[in-house]
């Protein structure tokens, strides 16, 4: 039986790096794995420059999400417009995933980091949408603007009022 496809996949744009962010990833995430690698031949050498063998597209899967990675070369550079959202929890999964993610990246604000590749994550507890609801509002999003990497310990405070 053919294995069914979702139907909106994310494909990331690197220069030369697919296969490595593709691993690197893989090496991220639990459950994750290399679905396919494809390579260019030599057909199409004058419009798209790469060397013939050389990897084209990998497939990638984490957690059951199918993302593709392009050698497509220099033009197109990732920005922060798009990120993938990572969610946590425990304080555990949000270390692990931060500190790995932001190895060789950059730290943002708000749990927010950029990868080693330029790929814009935001690492957040999977309680933060309930408690950026109601009375508790202001006090967690005054705790939030305070934090590069979330603490849960800090947020669950200020959604108490302890804080």
């Amino acid at each position: 039986m053919p294995e069914t496809k979702q139907k909106i996949t994310p494909c990331l744009w690197f220069d030369t790096q697919a296969e490595e962010a593709a691993n690197f990833y893989i090496s991220v995430f639990k459950n994750s794995r290399i679905k396919h690698v494809s390579r260019y031949g030599k057909a199409g050498r004058e419009v798209h420059g790469k060397e013939a063998g050389s990897v084209m597209v990998v497939e990638f899967e984490i957690d059951g999400q199918t993302f593709t990675a392009l050698n497509g070369g220099p033009h197109f550079k990732f920005n922060e417009a798009v990120s993938f959202q990572v969610s946590c929890a425990t304080q555990a999964e949000i270390d692990h995933f931060w500190s790995r993610l932001s190895q060789g990246g950059q730290e943002g604000p708000c749990g927010w980091l950029k990868d080693k590749y330029g790929v814009s994550w935001q690492i957040v507890p999977s309680v933060l949408p309930q408690m950026m609801t109601g009375a508790t509002a202001d006090r967690v999003m005054n705790a939030v603007l305070k934090m590069k990497k979330f603490d849960l310990d800090a947020l669950n405070r200020a959604y108490a009022g302890q804080g």
